[in-house]
């Protein structure tokens, strides 16, 4: 595997990133997003007592108790700040927070996420399209940026029809910052709340800027069309 141009560092946020092979999907049904976001809810601790699939085959009462010890002793390798999980790529953006943290909780969750695809789809072989990519964020506005970029993605990329379906979409990091999942489900939300004051603002922040996110994703895609039209 090729080596990383970029250094992981704890303290630092960084926007990682990663697609499927081949521009396949990753999530061909419901049940695979849920099993994203409780692998990425398991795996950014730094000590899961077991892996994910043997966890499941727990009875209630252990399953339990693992989630609430893991939950009370809070030692992660990374925060996660945002996150999206479209059709074929995922977004996530996070601080690193124990040595080779990123890295680690990256190749646990892809891992864990590849062997449940390819068993429950009868499938074998890589399903994310090599290492992922990780860019350190170098600034607050840069911060910023990223994370309104990776709240509206599914709105821009056109898997939410308009901003009242992305505050419910599951699948991306705004509607547990609204509530729609239980608080700190995934993410921490510190950060964001002590530069806005209140959720109500940083959903206004975030939804400001939808029509020109969109805009600039249709650019993007037309020039992209335009590029493959012209190689034929």
């Amino acid at each position: 595997m090729p080596g990383r141009n970029v250094a992981l560092s704890n303290g630092n946020y960084y926007h990682v990133f990663n697609r499927a092979v081949a521009y396949q999907k990753l999530f061909l049904e419901k049940d695979h997003y849920d099993r994203a976001l409780e692998l990425l809810n398991y795996y950014r601790n730094s000590k899961p007592p077991l892996r994910y699939s043997y966890f499941l085959r727990l009875p209630p009462d252990s399953k339990s108790k693992i989630l609430k010890d893991l939950s009370c002793a809070k030692d992660f390798l990374v925060e996660i700040l945002a996150f999206s999980l479209m059709p074929n790529h995922i977004h996530l953006l996070v601080k690193q927070i124990k040595d080779n943290g990123i890295s680690i909780f990256m190749g646990r969750f892809q891992n864990s996420f590849t062997r449940y695809f390819n068993r429950k789809n009868t499938r074998a072989g890589h399903i994310f399209g090599g290492n992922f990519k990780a860019v350190r964020i170098s600034s607050e506005e840069q911060l910023i940026h990223v994370i309104r970029y990776i709240k509206l993605n599914p709105l821009s990329a056109g898997v939410v029809k308009n901003f009242e379906e992305l505050e419910q979409f599951p699948y991306a990091s705004l509607s547990e910052y609204l509530g729609g999942r239980g608080d700190g489900y995934i993410c921490s939300k510190d950060y964001f709340l002590s530069r806005f004051g209140s959720l109500n603002e940083l959903k206004t922040f975030i939804s400001d800027n939808k029509d020109y996110q969109i805009q600039l994703q249709n650019i993007k895609r037309d020039i992209l069309e335009s590029y493959h039209t012209s190689k034929v």
